[in-house]
């Protein structure tokens, strides 16, 4: 199927699920609209992007940490930094393990320890060729647990944090070049918080597959 029958398609399976749409402008994409997956008050949000010239639907989804736990994994890098290099590396190894393609943002505190653990995202492409609405809901049940894992974990270690979301120095940095070179920020950069009672705000980055 080409991109154009695949767009209704994809509609018409999450509508369906009760899954409403909020559909952003995006001229890289044939569709981009962020949805909250699962349906109801503790769901979190996914970008579903159909991306011009390509032959799949890319599903992403962005986490920030809370400020009150980034405080903490501060003070453990400071304090125990054998401890957090070991918890890194299990949320690295948990990631992998998940099956999902991920990225980590870690903050740039000094030069003799790594940052907190600032967001992480966690993102699938859905090649037409393998598209089907099964396929579809359970990229995002997979994407799903995998993001529910690593916030249990990082409640588990850090507590429950203190309801805002924390800084994200990649971010901030890129923000920065944009505005010295005049350029304007992509709708990427823009941020998506929801309030999915789990200290956690989301955002999303569909440039992984665009």
């Amino acid at each position: 199927m080409s991109s154009e029958e695949i767009e209704p398609k994809v509609r018409e399976w999450l509508i369906s699920e009760r899954i409403e749409m909020q559909d952003q402008q995006d001229d890289r994409a044939l569709m981009h609209t962020l949805i909250r997956y699962p349906v109801g008050k503790n769901g979190h949000m996914f970008a579903i992007i159909i991306p011009k010239g390509r032959d799949l639907v890319a599903i992403s989804s962005m986490t920030r940490v809370d400020a009150g736990q980034q405080d903490l994994m501060r003070k453990m890098a400071k304090t125990e930094l054998d401890e957090w290099k070991s918890w890194m590396h299990e949320c690295r190894m948990q990631l992998m393990a998940s099956g999902v393609d991920w990225a980590v943002h870690v903050g740039h505190d000094d030069n003799r320890t790594t940052g907190p653990l600032q967001a992480f995202n966690v993102s699938e492409p859905i090649w037409f060729d393998g598209l089907t609405k099964n396929e579809l809901m359970q990229t995002l049940r997979r994407l799903w647990l995998a993001k529910l894992g690593m916030i249990h974990e990082i409640k588990y270690t850090f507590g429950k944090g203190t309801g805002a979301p924390g800084p994200v120095d990649d971010w901030n940095e890129k923000k920065s070049r944009s505005k010295k070179t005049n350029k304007p920020q992509k709708a990427a950069e823009q941020e998506v918080h929801i309030d999915d009672s789990m200290s956690f705000g989301n955002g999303f980055d569909p440039d992984d597959w665009v």
